[in-house]
């Protein structure tokens, strides 16, 4: 259920754990995980990006209806957050959005920038392992306007994160300027007859939280 990238090349880019704007989550952290893949680092970084791990529910059908304010207002955008973060984690780990329900989340616009994202990924030989915490809230909800929109700001926790090259099997590190939590927002709108969706996500990864 969170633009934009950076690519570099293997060899002498700093691994960029997270995506730009709309896009890019966590790189991860080098050091045993549960993957069991080697702790040894390569000559370059790999860069690349990260979203959101929830547990997949079924979309309620209030979901498609229109968005009362206060805390009914907020659990509904949390949850299709929660979702589309999800589906966003998904699709770093395979380094590409076929199979996931992204779009189903995200506006056309913003999932189209991930996949910008996932094809360079793809393209650097890289792709995410491990999973991202969240501790998202609503920090802003217009449920009178047209159409509603809210602000979503999520402290990722990117611990457990890991960006691995696929060609040799090692874990890139986090650059040591990356924090493991950082800030991500998400701009969510509500068009009639839809679901809420994420237009836009913005990954900050100087920003601690």
């Amino acid at each position: 259920m969170v633009t934009a990238r950076q690519g570099h090349s293997r060899t002498d880019a700093t691994v960029r754990c997270g995506a730009a704007t709309l896009v890019l989550l966590l790189a991860g952290c080098a050091g045993g995980g549960a993957d069991g893949a080697s702790d040894a680092k390569p000559s370059g970084g790999v860069p690349s990006t990260t979203t959101a791990v929830a547990p997949e529910a079924p979309l309620s059908s209030a979901l498609l209806a229109t968005p009362a304010p206060g805390e009914a207002g907020h659990a509904e955008v949390l949850e299709v957050y929660r979702l589309m973060a999800a589906e966003y984690e998904k699709a770093y780990r395979a380094a590409s959005a076929e199979g996931t329900d992204l779009e189903r989340y995200m506006a056309p616009a913003a999932a189209g920038e991930v996949e910008k994202d996932l094809a360079r990924l793809a393209g650097q030989g890289a792709a995410m392992r491990g999973a991202l915490g969240h501790d998202p809230e609503v920090t802003a909800l217009a449920a009178a306007a047209q159409p509603p929109t809210a602000t979503v700001r999520d402290c990722v926790d990117a611990s457990g994160w890991q960006t691995l090259d696929t060609t040799t099997g090692w874990r890139i590190p986090r650059p040591d300027d990356q924090p493991s939590r950082y800030v991500a927002t998400a701009r969510m709108e509500h068009r009639p007859g839809e679901r809420w969706k994420a237009t836009a996500y913005t990954v900050d990864e100087k920003r601690s939280c």
